[in-house]
């Protein structure tokens, strides 16, 4: 070392120092495209932050001052295909009229979206296998969507009815995307949206409550008999000495 020259610092830890490679308005945005591409292309399992970070070609500590873990950067890569701070107002609209056709043709449109519909098969498939990705995207799906959708119902029920049409909507990408099952998976996205509007609208509007069955054994059971002896067994006769015996002369 130089005399009179000083000393270098300790290094620091945390967030790398400010450059335009790892800095600027954009890395937080490469960082979530690379973090879409790497769950894609290798699964929740093997995606790595380092990963992230190498593709995306900034420092690992970066992403971890973006996002933190692994599972939120999983959530924000979830987020940026469903965008819910835009999409859930649009959905809701100004009235329930057409809330199920506008959420049917949301979700339909981000699947037939080559540029989302592959990171979401990453997810779907993730957390179909993987405990983790799938509390993620539960996490996700239930506080970021369906809890704002949720609040604005008016009905019984509200977070039951969002996650049924959840269910719904969930099952038709499994089926049409995922195991690619004809003949949805030829179906036109108009004939599906048209099909399935009403169903969610109902999931979603419908004041009425269902009614339980004042039937203990439940719908469908024959009521109980009123016979002590039980049902089929032939009433008792009022004849003192039993049915066909001949009736006493009145003489």
């Amino acid at each position: 070392m130089t005399p009179g020259a000083e000393a270098p610092g300790p290094r620091r830890r945390g967030r790398p120092a400010r450059t335009t490679a790892t800095e600027g308005p954009d890395a937080r945005t490469r960082i979530l495209e690379s973090a879409r591409t790497e769950f894609a292309e290798r699964g929740y399992d093997k995606t790595s932050v380092r990963g992230i970070a190498k593709a995306a070609g900034v420092d690992a500590a970066l992403v971890h001052h973006y996002f933190g873990t692994k599972d939120e950067v999983f959530a924000a890569a979830i987020e940026l295909s469903f965008e819910p701070a835009l999409v859930v107002p649009a959905i809701l609209g100004s009235d329930k009229d057409g809330l199920g056709e506008r959420l049917a043709r949301f979700f339909i449109a981000v699947w037939e979206n080559p540029a989302s519909r592959t990171p979401l098969l990453a997810v779907l498939r993730s957390a179909l296998t993987n405990e983790a990705a799938a509390n993620v995207l539960r996490g996700f799906v239930l506080s970021r969507l369906l809890g704002r959708i949720a609040e604005q119902l008016d009905v019984p029920d509200p977070t039951f009815r969002a996650e049924l049409a959840a269910s719904h909507m969930v099952g038709i990408a499994m089926l049409r995307y995922v195991l690619r099952a004809e003949p949805l998976a030829s179906a036109d996205p108009e004939k599906i949206i048209a099909m399935v509007a009403p169903t969610l609208q109902h999931y979603l509007t419908d004041n009425s409550s269902p009614s339980p069955s004042t039937d203990p054994d439940g719908p469908g059971h024959p009521s109980p008999s009123t016979d002590p002896e039980g049902p089929g067994h032939p009433s008792p006769s009022t004849d003192p000495e039993g049915p066909g015996h001949p009736s006493p002369s009145g003489d």
